[in-house]
């Protein structure tokens, strides 16, 4: 991968020093695609509709852009029975499980689905290895949304380990038929070694074709590890 285009501003010190201290901005850099997409949907869906537009948790994990569209009419909510019966409402873009679908419908709500497709193609894949037969293990943190959403494609065949111990004490139907599949935003580095701890676990497990773990969260990761050691402090936005 390209070392990444690192433009720098100067700043005088305090006080009328003459050092000068640099600021690399890395790039890539803000919101990943289906981040800025999620947004926008509420953006035009506020446009189009009106107010009151529900989103359900977070359009994204960001309190400048979450209290800017609550003031122009979106109403984040937990859980869908916080939501009027027949109101219109938007799936945040981590996804969610097939029994928050069930019971959208039940309560007649007009879903608009802001999913990132990322997280949509490792939804598909759990619904495969599971018709499969497969024993699937989803690497992530259990109390993310993403992790939930997907966990829900298959709950009775998957298990979600965060850590190497938890994949050690792993208990599954059949050692030979084991799938894989990793939350999108994980850090590269965790998934490598839980990926490895599997394979050593169970020889004949499989995976996705390609990784989970979404370009713009490997783009980002790289490009720190890339500037961080030209830096005396690295500050991350979020």
């Amino acid at each position: 991968m390209s070392q990444p285009t690192l433009p720098a501003e100067s700043v005088r010190a305090n006080q009328g020093e003459t050092a000068i201290k640099r600021v690399l901005l890395l790039k890539p850099r803000g919101f990943c695609a289906g981040v800025v997409r999620a947004i926008d949907i509420v953006q035009i869906a506020l446009d189009t509709f009106g107010a009151p537009i529900y989103v359900r948790k977070e359009i994204v994990h960001n309190s400048y852009v979450v209290n800017d569209l609550a003031q122009k009419g979106a109403i984040f909510v937990n859980e869908l029975d916080e939501v009027p019966e027949g109101a219109r409402v938007i799936y945040s873009a981590h996804g969610v499980s097939p029994a928050v679908r069930d019971g959208a419908r039940q309560r007649h709500l007009k879903v608009i689905d802001a999913t990132c497709p990322l997280v949509t193609k490792v939804h598909l894949e759990a619904v495969k290895f599971a018709k499969q037969g497969y024993s699937l293990v989803l690497v992530g943190h259990r109390d993310h949304e993403e992790i939930q959403g997907t966990q829900g494609e298959a709950p009775d065949v998957t298990q979600v380990v965060s850590t190497v111990k938890e994949v050690e004490e792993l208990v599954v139907e059949d050692p030979e038929k084991v799938a894989y599949l990793t939350q999108t935003t994980l850090s590269l580095d965790e998934a490598r070694y839980m990926i490895e701890a599997l394979k050593k676990r169970f020889p004949q497990i499989v995976g996705p074709h390609a990784q989970d773990i979404c370009y713009a969260t490997e783009n980002r990761q790289s490009a720190v590890k890339n500037v961080a050691h030209e830096a005396d402090l690295v500050l991350v936005v979020g």
